[in-house]
């Protein structure tokens, strides 16, 4: 009978998969097309660190490693059991492990029967699994290799949850010249989740950055907690997933959900953790080249250095494109840089060293050197043909090996960063470059948006997220929403709230026309013929509120001064509590071709007030705020002050499934009005009850009969027509 581990052992959380004291491959094979295989192979490389069992009932001995048939005919139990067993013969090794008293179990295979069950049967024995459906762990720290593929050690951890794309990070960074530091597939999360293995890297000696991808964030502010937690600790992190699929399930119900999309508020998540979103796994690896470099780029301006005019104009669009700035140089430095090259070349910004690199592949290192030591710019983007001067030319080996040395020296002596894009990318050059710290692409677009996403990402310090909460109901209606949002500081026009025509009339006489007249209760009133506008008199008040009583019934309507001032510009502001990310915050262009335009930016709630002027200044409306073609300008503090209210309350109500919006809100050079509003209890959220229901039944019930209505009246006229010989 094997000796039972002390509970307990081990001082992390997950300590179990990060260095076990011993191994078990339940499932391992000789063949080596087979799962059994790899996992057992990189199991047995980390013999030297722990003991490695091989239980399997087909073979005696596997890569000159006796086997068990098994967990009970080893001479110990082993801390951590790799599941590659078929299905249905999961839970039965399971079982056994747990008498046994094993700590942790990595489930290799997928499909298994009852897996939530399972692994409740693990969390109640203490001990942990990951999967199941995982593609395995590496951790280049403590030499533990259980997991299909080959791994280099370095600077780069993977959590993924498809194995597959993990998998592809690996080996993408591997071409880059970069290694991984630790690798995690978390399979199905039936225990371990991906919160917990990205806190489990904040330690982590070798991890220099984190790559993290992930299909859906429903338990996103735990896994945006650790990225900042991360963050912290000097570990960026760089995020990919799915799409926009969603975006349409999610569009039915307020403005503000269509016009946001599911990347929408990944990126709101990760700007307010300090993580940067990239949209491919290559681009991923990209940046976390730019990352992991010896110097990694800080700052936006960029010296652009080439041997070709047009090589260096494509690299200075490319960057430009990216958000970096490719400033002019000082007389100075450009008369120094002109010193050194033919008088045919280009001293300002892009440098062309026009053929200079053909006579003399040093003046590469020392146009460099005038760039990073010089102060005016913060890295420097080397494009072009440096690389495969000694691919082409056997006589120039020596001397570009020589100055890629050299070159790769001076972003530490100066601390600016160096980024290189070569046409020679895979010659030995380009690999003397990546061995020194330098990053090196194939493409300039490649190497531009690298050194921008870096640079972005360090722009991006994160910041700490409010969790006062609140636990009063939300509430209901126009009249409501109106009252709450004005006790948190946004200005609506004067109002009445009205039930009858004799108090309609009253309200007239204290307030200043024209008017809106709206039926308080109905959440999308000009869809139902709920709101009329531009009521000049007591009249126009009659009729109205008259025909809107008979299609809608009694109920709490709404009697507003209408906001007629000019030169007003109509946005949107919106909120809403993800169920996984959390409360957020959205401002867009406005009005009735909000949807048209889908002009929004979208931010974490909530925010300050240096966040909202910056949210203001994305939209591609802002120049209407500042006296577009002679135009006066709005009184953008207004905006900031009620994008910042907006976000607290939201923030406040942050346990409950809501959404609120403000649209549209018109702004002017006096101030800012909120002239409609809506707030939504989510289906099963707080407040969406039998009498919302009610209320919007009867909309509905009244929007129908008027459209049968004008249906028939419309009908009987043609008929009159026809009988009076008309056509």
């Amino acid at each position: 009978m094997p000796t039972a581990v002390p509970a307990g052992a081990g001082t992390h959380p997950l300590s179990v998969f990060r260095d076990p004291a011993s191994v078990a491959v339940v499932g391992a094979s000789a063949n080596p097309a087979k799962w059994g295989h790899w996992l057992a192979r990189g199991a047995l490389a980390g013999r030297d660190r722990r003991s490695v069992h091989l239980v399997t009932r087909g073979a005696d001995e596997i890569l000159g490693t006796p086997t068990a048939p098994s967990l009970a005919d080893l001479g110990e139990v082993p801390e951590l059991v790799a599941l590659c067993v078929p299905a249905a013969q999961v839970a039965p090794v399971v079982d056994q492990a747990l008498e046994l008293g094993v700590r942790g179990f990595l489930g290799i295979t997928a499909g298994v029967p009852g897996a939530a069950a399972l692994a409740a049967r693990i969390t109640a024995a203490r001990a942990r699994l990951i999967g199941p459906g995982s593609l395995g762990l590496f951790d280049a720290d403590t030499s533990l290799h259980i997991a299909w593929g080959d791994f280099r050690p370095g600077g780069l951890a993977v959590v993924s949850q498809s194995g597959q794309v993990g998998s592809e990070l690996a080996q993408l960074a591997r071409r880059a010249g970069l290694g991984i530091s630790r690798f995690v597939s978390v399979g199905g999360q039936h225990d371990v989740t991906m919160a917990d293995l990205l806190e489990d890297l904040a330690d982590h000696e070798s991890t220099e950055a984190v790559a993290l991808y992930a299909e859906g964030f429903d338990d996103g502010q735990r896994i945006f907690d650790a990225v900042r937690l991360l963050r912290r600790t000097g570990k960026p992190v760089l995020v990919l997933t799915a799409g926009d699929s969603e975006a349409g399930a999610r569009a039915a119900r307020s403005h503000t959900s269509a016009l946001t999309s599911p990347t929408d508020l990944v990126d709101a998540a990760c700007r307010a953790a300090g993580a940067l979103r990239v949209p491919t796994p290559a681009a991923l690896v990209d940046v976390a080249a730019c990352l992991t470099a010896r110097v990694p780029p800080r700052g936006r301006r960029v010296a652009v250095l080439s041997d070709s005019g047009g090589q260096g104009a494509l690299a200075a669009d490319c960057a430009h494109r990216g958000g970096l700035t490719v400033p002019r140089l000082s007389p100075a430095l450009s008369a120094a840089i002109g010193a050194r090259l033919p008088d045919s070349s280009g001293t300002d910004n892009p440098v062309d060293l026009a053929g200079a690199g053909e006579q003399d592949v040093s003046s590469y290192r020392d146009v460099a050197r005038l760039l990073l030591r010089s102060g005016e710019v913060d890295s420097v983007l080397l494009s072009g043909y440096f690389g495969r001067y000694g691919l082409d030319s056997a006589v120039l080996t020596d001397a570009e090996q020589r100055t890629a040395g050299e070159l790769a020296a001076l972003p530490q002596r100066y601390g600016r960063a160096l980024v290189v894009h070569s046409m020679g990318s895979d010659s030995d050059t380009a690999a003397r470059l990546r061995g020194d710290g330098v990053p090196v692409f194939p493409t300039v677009d490649a190497a531009a948006a690298a050194l921008a996403g870096a640079v972005e990402l360090d722009a991006r310090p994160g910041r700490r997220m409010s969790r006062t909460v609140t636990d009063d109901a939300p509430p209901r209606g126009y009249w409501e929403t109106r009252a709450l949002l004005m006790r948190a500081g946004v200005a609506f026009p004067e109002a009445r709230r009205v039930h009858n025509l004799r108090q309609a009339l009253a309200a007239v006489a204290e307030l200043r026309g024209p008017y809106v007249l709206k039926a308080s209760w109905l959440e999308h009133k000009t869809e139902a013929g709920g709101v009329r506008i531009g009521l000049g008199d007591a009249t126009a008040v009659t009729d109205a509120f008259t025909a809107m009583h008979r299609r809608l019934g009694d109920g709490p309507y709404v009697l507003e001064e209408q906001d007629v001032r000019d030169g007003v510009v109509e946005l949107i502001v919106g909120a809403r509590c993800d169920p996984g990310l959390g409360p957020m915050v959205t401002l867009g262009a406005g009005g009735t071709r909000a949807e048209l335009h889908r002009d929004v930016v979208t931010e974490c709630a909530p925010v300050f007030a240096g966040d909202a002027r910056a949210m203001l200044g994305r939209l591609r409306c802002a120049p209407l705020f500042s006296g577009w073609r002679g135009a006066p300008a709005a009184d953008i503090e207004s905006v900031v002050h009620i994008v910042v209210a907006v976000s607290r309350l939201v923030a406040r109500y942050r346990d409950q499934p809501i959404e609120l919006e403000i649209n549209p809100l018109r702004v002017g050079p006096g101030g800012s009005l909120a002239v409609d509003a809506l707030l939504l209890a989510t289906p099963d959220g707080p407040g969406h009850d039998a009498d919302h229901a009610d209320h919007a039944h009867r909309a509905d019930h009244a929007h129908r009969a008027d459209r049968a209505h004008r249906a028939d009246r419309a009908h009987r006229a043609r008929r009159a027509r026809r009988e009076q010989g008309e056509p």
